[in-house]
């Protein structure tokens, strides 16, 4: 794979990509995951699929092309700010935002692949990843979202640290409601430009599973992000790599690596060699 890195264009960005990927799918994950709204992920990811198919249905009909991934990414911001304002309409029911979202997006996806006459390759390789279907342009698209990520957690960490951890209590704080906003539509922009690499369907798991993984063996929340982060970068490359000797969507192999890695975190665990994080939760 090294070689192919070397030689051809399409690994390098795959390659890189896939790094930018899995530096800021399970640093946004942290926040998620502790908030308990780890399903948004899926909610968005499906809202995506629709954004896609629109931008397929619409290619499908005019003689323009219209690039899938922008479709996504401005399907998964509307529907991340439509699960903002349902969390404030249903206060004491805020989880339901998520599922009628989810749904939405379902409805939406059928809705438009059923006009677009079905799947069709390059939706296939949107669905479940694929090496040789990153271009230049899309890792430049990665790249830019991944800075805006690293940005914002560095300059508003503290913010999210207290909304994460007690939303109350920030709100008391009058910390500012335009901050969510503003995370959950870089949870969007993540989840849109990791589809790329690990397919629509199997996103969410980038962004929970690497934290489920280190929240067994981590004492602080530092260290949880961090150690979800290194995570996330072994899933990838060691998913990457298998998928392209194997000659398979790298998707699949990517959340596979990412099981392997909770199952064995979880082993751990159980028998005792990581103990302080069993008592400090």
């Amino acid at each position: 794979m090294i070689e192919a890195i070397l030689n051809y264009d399409f690994m390098k960005y795959s390659f890189i990509s896939g790094i930018i990927v899995g530096l800021i799918a399970p640093l946004l994950g942290t926040f998620i995951v502790v908030r308990r709204l780890s399903l948004i992920a899926d909610a968005l990811s499906h809202v995506a699929l629709g954004g896609i198919a629109f931008g397929v249905y619409l290619t499908s009909i005019f003689n323009i092309v219209i690039n899938p991934v922008i479709s996504g990414i401005v399907f998964s911001v509307i529907g991340a700010l439509g699960i903002e304002k349902l969390r404030g309409v249903y206060k004491h029911y805020s989880e339901i935002a998520i599922p009628i979202i989810m749904s939405l997006g379902i409805a939406l996806s059928v809705l438009f692949l059923s006009l677009a006459n079905g799947f069709n390759q390059d939706l296939f390789g949107y669905l479940f990843g694929s090496i040789s279907a990153v271009s230049f342009s899309d890792m430049i698209l990665i790249g830019i979202i991944g800075i805006i990520v690293l940005l914002f957690v560095f300059f508003l960490y503290k913010e999210m640290f207290f909304i994460s951890f007690d939303e109350e209590y920030a709100g008391v704080m009058k910390l500012s409601k335009y901050i969510h906003i503003i995370f959950i539509i870089l949870v969007a922009l993540v989840i849109s430009a990791s589809m790329r690499i690990v397919g629509i369907l199997l996103v969410s798991a980038m962004m929970t599973l690497p934290v489920a993984s280190a929240m067994r063996i981590t004492s602080s929340f530092k260290q949880l992000m961090a150690v979800s982060i290194i995570f996330g970068e072994i899933s990838v490359i060691a998913g990457l790599f298998l998928g392209f000797h194997l000659n398979i969507s790298p998707g699949g192999t990517i959340v596979l690596v990412s099981v392997a890695i909770l199952l064995c975190t979880l082993v751990l665990n159980r028998v005792g060699v990581v103990r302080n994080a069993q008592r400090t939760g």
